[in-house]
């Protein structure tokens, strides 16, 4: 696995953020502490699945993480596990 980019927690990331990592992303998982929603990229779904990628201060849940078309948000360790392999 290659890092292509890193961005340093002190950046805050927010919805127009988000909306810009969905125009590659085929499948979005993401995790909020034990529950994992899983989203189909669609423009109908679109608003709903940034709301899920952000947490109550509005800004990306953390870690984020692009795997090819796959985007995992928010920590979940069995996720990671599989996705890592």
């Amino acid at each position: 696995m290659e890092i292509v980019e890193i961005i340093p927690a002190s950046r805050k990331l927010q919805a127009e953020d988000a909306r810009k990592l969905l125009e590659t992303a085929t499948e979005i998982v993401v995790a909020k502490g034990k529950k994992v929603d899983v989203f189909s990229h669609t423009a109908s779904a679109e608003d709903e699945i940034v709301e899920a990628m952000l947490g109550p201060t509005g800004n990306l849940r953390a870690p984020a993480m692009r795997f090819g078309n796959m985007i995992l948000v928010g920590f979940h360790e069995e996720v990671f596990s599989e996705a890592l392999g």
